[in-house]
Parts: C-alpha cells; structure tokens; sequence
C-alpha cells in the first residue's frame, strides 16, 4: 500500500463534538456515532431473559449441571453469538406458536425477533427482501400470480407488488401475531398489505397449499423463519411435492436455505430434494444480511 493510502477514512472523534482528519478540516461526528456514543448504559437495559446486562445474542450457550450445553436461544449456531446492543424493548408477548419480540437497537433500529431468533433489523432487511423477491421475479417473464409463505412483516410483499406485471398476490402467515406486530412497529415493511393485489391466508401453509389449484402460481416465495418448531415442515420433501403441483409448468421457487457457512447438511439435503422434484435447474444464491446467517436459493 503507498503512503498516505485509507488516511482519512477513520472516525476520530474530538472533545468538542467534531471528526477530524489530517485531510482538512473538522467535520461533524457522524450521526451514527453518536447514536452509538448516547446509547444507554447496559444495567438499564435488563428487561428480558435473552438479553443480558443490554445485550441481545442470536445464540448463546452455557454448561447446565449436567455438563451438557444449555442453548438460551437458537442451536443452529453452536458455539458462535451474534450480539446487538438494546436500548430498549417494545413489545413481547408468546402468541400461539412463538414468543414475538421487538426491541430498539443502538446501531440497528428496531429489531424482531421470534423465539430468540433475529428475523430482521431496520437497517439491513432491505437485502434479504430484495434478493428473495426479485431474484425470482426476474428469472422468468411477466409473472402474473405469485404466493408468499410466511412473510408475516410485509416486506416481500412491498418488493413483489413493484412489479407491475403481477396481477394477484396470496400470503399465507400462520401468526397473526407477527403481521399485527409488524404493522404497530415496521409499518415500512407491512406497507405490503396495502396493496389491492395482496389476499392474506392467515393458516397453515402446508394445507392452504394442498387447497390451491395445480399450475396456479408462477412464482412461490417461501421466506419461513428457521427450520426448527413451526417451520420444521417447510424444508422436508412432502412440502416442496405441494409446492410443484401448485406451480405452473416454468414457474419459480424461492426459498429460504440457511447459511452456507454453517449448514451445508441442510443445504445438500433442499438441493437434492428440490432436483428430485421439480424439473429445470436448482441453484444456490447468496446475499449479505449482517445480522443473520441466513441465505436463499431457488
């Protein structure tokens, strides 16, 4: 690297509330370090049994008196923690499938969480709803019809329903809890339901998907949480069986599959399953979501 190379990219901050840099003169601190500078101290923020001393973990385990390790929250990440700082919680409550949990982050925004799993932040849920809507949506002509399974938020919806070739819109949400959540805390997002081409199914996808006529849709979404508890169904073989019977012959399906960092078990179990039964080409695809290792493929 030549001399002088990066100078100037870092955020030092002065006494008086100003950057400076050897470049030139004072800045303003950016207001991004000073959310993080006037975020509220940690013993203020225990209000909740995931998160400790004002710090959320996506996974967190400790020795239980067994010897045996204890999951406080997700097991799909042994031995890692992704953790985000809590100003405050909003909302939590158990609804009849999973506990709901909405917090305020320091650097983040609002943050939703279903038992102890990050679904989405406001700062980053724009590349997860993007890449598992228009991915699909771009890979064929004119989609007309197209089914969104779980989605409960809103924001595939919002990316769907900027196409304007599309013509109707189903969401199957099997919580209600989480779409009335979503439309109190992320109306950015549930912004989706507004659109006069959206139907909400509120129901178990597996049985509305047996219920729906064959070649149907010609794109189906299926952004589910993880594959554990409710969403256990949506990555075995009886499912996707469901799924091609309601796709239109050269339809698309997205689906949610995990990070290939960490689940390649997973991923080469959905692959296998998914060239089995549908017939053109299964691929894997990859997007940066900072706050979940989670990725999708079609």
């Amino acid at each position: 690297m030549e001399d002088g190379a990066g100078r100037g990219l870092e955020c030092q901050k002065t006494m008086d509330g100003k950057v400076s840099n050897s470049n030139g003169p004072e800045k303003e601190i950016p207001s991004c370090c000073l959310k993080a500078k006037a975020s509220i101290p940690e013993s203020e923020a225990k209000f909740h049994s995931t998160v400790v001393s004002g710090w959320f973990s996506a996974s967190q385990t400790c020795s239980g008196k067994s010897g045996k390790a204890v999951y406080f929250n997700n097991p799909m990440w042994p031995g890692e923690a992704h953790s985000i700082k809590v100003e405050k919680i909003l909302y939590k409550e158990k609804s009849e499938y999973q506990e709901v949990l909405v917090f305020e982050s320091s650097t983040y925004g609002k943050v939703l969480v279903l038992d102890g799993i990050v679904q989405l932040t406001e700062k980053d849920e724009c590349a997860y709803q993007e890449m598992i809507a228009h991915l699909p949506l771009c890979s064929i002509q004119s989609p007309k019809t197209v089914l969104v399974v779980g989605g409960g938020d809103g924001g595939v919806l919002r990316e769907v329903a900027r196409h304007s070739s599309v013509e109707h819109i189903d969401i199957c949400e099997i919580d209600k809890m989480v779409i009335d959540v979503s439309r109190k805390f992320f109306p950015q997002l549930a912004i989706g339901f507004e659109d006069s081409r959206v139907h909400l199914h509120v129901g178990d996808a597996v049985e509305f998907l047996k219920s729906a006529c064959e070649g149907k849709y010609d794109a189906i979404i299926v952004d589910s949480s993880d594959p554990v508890g409710p969403a256990q169904e949506l990555v075995e073989k009886p499912f996707f069986d469901t799924i091609a019977r309601a796709l239109r012959p050269g339809g698309v399906l997205c689906n949610m599959a995990e990070s290939m960092w960490l689940h390649t078990h997973l991923i080469q179990d959905m692959i296998s399953i998914c060239r089995e039964t549908f017939k053109g080409s299964v691929c894997y695809a990859w997007a940066s979501v900072p706050t979940y290792p989670r990725y999708l493929y079609f």
